[in-house]
């Protein structure tokens, strides 16, 4: 899929943005050692921002605990877990979170219920599983069919089209209607505050730092319409869809190559 991608470098980018799940790495795995050496190659280059449905903690065991970078490289990675919901920069040596847009307790109950009872209605309650089935991430609700730990492989037997996670977004829009209501990774629906989604992050994320929509890159694997990837690219900024990780090392290759050929004006830091 990689020999379909555009490599756009004929303007500054300031930030490449990535989704974690099947962008950066397998779903709910730790990136893979050549993904984490072109993760800090980026770093040293260009400010990076991983934005994704997981939790903090899942970013530090997918990603955090596998980097080696220095902390003026750590300095310039932007964490928005919970799509988008949270902030996170590494200051002082520790990270801190900048804002939380938490759900209140009344909204979580009700996902909660709504959640659970389209599942059993359309068919899709599994009795066997890999965890919890849904999930408080505090910002966000997260249904996950097969459980928070199901394995990559059995997630992607389950549902290999999206038509069941489609069709429970679906049910739960209409029940949910003054909520934002997602298609997440492999099995998964995310429900955070209305407005609050991958979209809303990166819109901070270009404010805090001063930048121009055209100075940023997202790469997604959920860039379809009802994806947790596509508000992103219906705001305007420029997308690079793939499908598995092994896509966005290749393509990352392609742009740390064209910045050390000087082809365009290339990756230029923030600070």
């Amino acid at each position: 899929m990689v020999d379909e991608l555009e490599v756009d470098m004929q303007r500054d980018i300031r930030v490449v943005a990535f989704d974690l799940d099947d962008t950066l790495a397998v779903s709910k795995t730790r990136i893979d050692d050549e993904m984490a050496r072109l993760l800090a190659r980026l770093l040293s280059t260009v400010d990076v921002c991983i934005i994704s449905g997981g939790r903090f903690e899942q970013f530090v065991k997918q990603v955090l605990q596998h980097l080696d970078v220095t902390d003026t490289a750590r300095a310039r990675l932007h964490l928005m877990p919970t799509c988008g919901t949270r902030y996170y920069r590494w200051v002082d040596s520790r990270w801190h979170a900048l804002y939380i847009e938490d759900l209140s307790e009344s909204d979580k109950l009700r996902v909660v219920d709504t959640l659970t009872q389209g599942a059993k209605e359309l068919g899709m309650w599994e009795e066997n599983t890999w965890g919890d089935i849904i999930e408080d991430r505090g910002s966000q609700i997260t249904f996950s069919a097969l459980g928070q730990s199901a394995p990559a492989e059995a997630k992607y037997r389950w549902d290999p089209d999206g038509t069941k996670k489609h069709a429970l977004r679906a049910w739960a829009v209409d029940r949910l209607p003054d909520l934002e209501v997602r298609a997440g990774g492999s099995t998964s629906i995310d429900v955070t505050k209305k407005g609050v989604d991958k979209a809303y992050g990166m819109r901070q994320l270009v404010q805090r730092l001063n930048l121009d929509l055209d100075e940023v890159l997202f790469v997604g694997d959920r860039l379809e319409p009802g994806g947790n990837d596509y508000p992103v690219k219906e705001m305007g900024i420029q997308c690079v869809a793939v499908e598995r990780w092994e896509d966005t090392a290749a393509y990352v290759e392609k742009l740390l190559a064209n910045q050390a050929t000087g082809l365009g004006r290339g990756l230029q830091p923030v600070g």
